[in-house]
């Protein structure tokens, strides 16, 4: 049992529905390292942009080029230009992605005067690390290889991605974060100055808070399943 919330069947859906687009991207003459690329470029994108405090464009600039991380797998196997070096370089830039993103998460709460954004940034990429980290171990020891592991835990890459660009996305919509400025205010301005809450609970630095929140949670879960899936792999052999 694997306790993944994509189960290997959902994932083979997603992958036929890209075939057929990432094909129609080779016809114009791109090739699968390429749309690695592109889609890392897009993601620093996204990241300048939270940097920024623009929590919409960054969540939909998230969302779009988390979809077009499918387009250079599908391509490389539609066309029979899987490589090792494809699949290396595929990983680390999907890896420095969703670093770089974190990373704007944190500069934009500091900028918007929110400190337990960039905290809370910073545990989610501490813990999202870690669950491609335990299934790249595991798999160069002979664990789970080929994609066994990926289908092991909670949240994978698409799961974060997804939680992540909806978190922004809300984050956006919804009462936005309290500027700095406020804090030489009195009243509930200096409290939400404060708290980062505002007049309501319902604020865009409480979705954000609870977004990176999860993700943290779910990818130290994810973590522990994939030791543990490991470990009793281990006793079988």
């Amino acid at each position: 049992m694997t306790g993944s919330l994509v189960s290997p069947a959902t994932r083979q859906r997603v992958r036929d529905l890209a075939t057929p687009i990432a094909t129609a991207l080779g016809r114009l003459g791109l090739t699968p390292n390429a749309l690695t690329l592109i889609g890392f470029v897009g993601t620093g994108v996204a990241a300048v942009a939270v940097a920024n405090q623009w929590w919409l464009a960054g969540g939909i600039l998230v969302l779009i080029f988390g979809i077009f991380d499918l387009f250079d797998g599908a391509l490389a196997r539609a066309t029979g230009q899987a490589s090792k070096l494809g699949a290396f370089l595929d990983s680390t830039f999907d890896r420095a992605g969703e670093g770089i993103v974190y990373i704007g998460i944190a500069a934009g709460s500091v900028g918007a005067g929110f400190a337990p954004g960039a905290a809370l940034a910073v545990t989610a990429l501490a813990a999202a690390s870690m669950v491609p980290y335990t299934r790249a171990k595991a798999e160069g020891l002979g664990f789970s290889t080929g994609t066994g592991m990926a289908a092991v835990g909670l949240a994978p890459r698409e799961v974060r991605v997804a939680l992540l660009s909806i978190g922004l996305i809300l984050t956006s919509l919804i009462q936005p974060f309290v500027r700095p400025e406020a804090c030489t205010q009195t009243g509930p301005a200096t409290l939400a100055c404060i708290y980062g809450l505002g007049n309501s609970p319902l604020t865009g630095s409480a979705v954000l808070a609870s977004t990176l929140g999860l993700i943290t949670i779910l990818a130290t879960i994810t973590t522990i399943q994939r030791i543990l899936h490991v470990r009793a792999q281990s006793r079988e052999d």
